[in-house]
């Protein structure tokens, strides 16, 4: 099973994350298939998030499960689009 997911980086209580597309048995900080988008929790710079809205919109469409903390990013990102009746 493919999974979006946090993968941290930075330094001690400076945390920073990639959204990394990877395999479920790969460890949280380990080999990944994709990056499509950082993630800055402490919003230090004015550019605290990206996505690749393209990238991430292939990967849910293939079947990639987001967790909640990357479903949040994707929904104010615009990943999921508004369904119109």
């Amino acid at each position: 099973m493919v999974k979006i997911r946090l993968s941290r980086f930075g330094a001690r209580h400076n945390p920073h994350y990639r959204i990394v597309v990877t395999d479920v048995r790969k460890k949280r900080d380990g080999a990944y298939i994709e990056r499509i988008g950082y993630y800055d929790p402490r919003k230090t710079t004015p550019d605290w998030y990206r996505v690749d809205v393209e990238r991430a919109r292939y990967w849910l469409s293939v079947g990639a499960q987001p967790t909640e903390t990357v479903k949040r990013l994707f929904k104010m990102a615009g990943v999921y689009e508004e369904k119109t009746s």
